[in-house]
C-alpha cells in the first residue's frame, strides 16, 4: 500500500490518543483565550476584502466561520494570525495582537495551509523543527503524531502524503503547542468519513477543556453538528452572529409534512384556521406551515379525520445559509437542469 493511498487504517485519528494539557498552557483558565475583531476593515486598491466587521470567539465552544467564496473568511483569519495587516480597525488574540505573542505555538494553533510544508522533509522532522523554534519538549512531536493518528508514516517525506495526510500534519502543527486558542480552515479538506467523524469529535473536546476554537468549513452538514456558534459573512460584512439553532430558526422555515387519505378536507379545515397549506408529493400529502404537529393532530381528531403521516420537517443549516447567503454569493451558477 503506498503512503499516499490515504487508507484510513494507516492512520486512524489517534483512536484512543486526545490532546492532553501540559504545564506550559497557561492561557485556558486566564479569561483572555478569545479572538476579539473590531471594525476589521482589509481593502486591496478599490477592492474591499474585509469591511468593518466585529465578533468575538469565545472559548469553550465551537465557533464555525461561515461564508461563500469570496466572503473574506481567509481574509479575516489571515489578520486574526497577523499573516495580512488591517487597513483599519483591530484583531486580538489573547488580548493583544497575535504579532505581540512571545511564543505563538503555545498560544495560538492554526491550520491555514496544511501543504505549507517542504515536500522533502518528514513529518516528524517538521515537527521537531516547529518544537525546538518555539522552545517546545521534544517528546511533544511524538504525542501529537500520535493524536492525529500520523505515527506510521512520520518519518516519510511529506511529499508522498495524500491530501488528507497533509491536513492530519497540519492539525499536528495546530496543537504542537498545546494552544488555548485553535483556528482551523476547512480542516476536512480530503479527510474520509472517519477522519471527519474524528475532526469533529478533537473540535469538541478542546472546546470542552476550555479552549477557543475557531473553525471554517464549507460542509454544512458537518458544521450542523460541530459548531455551537456562528459567524456568518457575506461581502465582507456580518450577516449572522448567533448560536447555530437560532441561526437556522431565523433564516430556514419548517413545516408539517401530512398524509391523509381524507387530505382535500382537512386541507380546507387547515386553510379555515390560517395555516398555509400546499400540496406536497403524491396524492394525499400535504406540506403545512403556521401550525405545529400538535395543532394539525388536533384539528383532525376533532373532525374525525384519518392520518397516516404527522412530521415535523425541520429545516438544515445548508437551507439557512442558502437563504441569507442568497445575495451574497460572488459566483452564481445556473440552476441543475437549465444548461442543454
Amino acid at each position: 500500500m503506498g503512503v499516499g493511498s490515504g487508507h484510513s487504517r494507516m492512520y486512524r485519528g489517534g483512536a484512543g490518543r486526545q490532546p492532553r494539557r501540559h504545564d506550559h498552557t497557561h492561557a485556558l483558565s486566564d479569561g483572555n483565550a478569545v479572538i476579539v475583531a473590531r471594525e476589521l476593515t482589509k481593502t486591496y486598491g478599490a477592492r474591499t476584502a474585509v469591511d468593518g466587521i466585529s465578533f468575538t470567539v469565545e472559548p469553550g465552544r465551537v465557533t464555525g466561520f461561515l461564508g461563500p467564496n469570496g466572503a473574506g473568511k481567509s481574509t479575516t483569519m489571515r489578520m486574526v494570525l497577523g499573516l495580512d495587516r488591517p487597513t483599519s480597525g483591530s484583531v486580538t488574540v489573547n488580548g493583544h495582537r497575535y504579532a505581540d505573542s512571545p511564543a505563538p505555538l503555545r498560544e495560538v494553533g492554526a491550520l491555514l495551509e496544511a501543504r505549507a510544508v517542504h515536500p522533502g522533509r518528514s513529518a516528524r522532522n517538521h515537527l521537531r523543527w516547529l518544537a525546538a523554534s518555539n522552545a517546545l519538549p521534544a517528546a511533544r512531536v511524538d504525542e501529537v503524531l500520535g493524536i492525529v493518528g500520523l505515527e506510521s508514516v512520520a518519518d516519510q517525506r511529506v511529499g508522498r502524503f495524500s491530501l488528507g495526510m497533509g491536513q492530519r500534519l497540519g492539525i499536528a502543527v495546530a496543537l504542537l503547542g498545546d494552544p488555548a486558542v485553535v483556528v482551523l480552515d476547512e480542516p476536512v479538506n480530503g479527510l474520509d468519513p472517519e477522519g471527519i467523524r474524528w475532526v469533529r469529535t478533537l473540535a469538541r473536546q478542546l472546546a470542552d477543556e476550555g479552549r477557543t476554537v475557531f473553525v471554517s468549513s464549507h460542509l454544512m452538514a458537518e458544521m450542523a453538528l460541530t459548531a455551537e456558534h456562528l459567524v456568518v459573512i457575506g461581502r465582507g460584512r456580518v450577516l449572522a452572529d448567533c448560536t447555530t439553532a437560532e441561526f437556522i430558526a431565523r433564516h430556514a422555515a419548517s413545516h408539517v409534512r401530512v398524509r391523509s387519505p381524507q387530505a382535500g378536507e382537512l386541507a380546507a379545515l387547515l386553510r379555515r384556521s390560517g395555516p398555509d397549506v400546499s400540496v406536497d408529493g403524491g396524492p394525499g400529502e400535504l406540506r403545512v406551515r403556521g401550525i405545529d404537529t400538535t395543532g394539525v393532530g388536533d384539528l383532525a381528531g376533532a373532525h374525525g379525520l384519518t392520518l397516516h403521516e404527522l412530521t415535523l420537517v425541520q429545516s438544515s443549516l445548508e437551507d439557512a445559509f442558502m437563504t441569507l447567503t442568497a445575495d451574497s454569493v460572488e459566483y452564481g451558477a445556473a440552476p441543475a437542469g437549465a444548461v442543454r
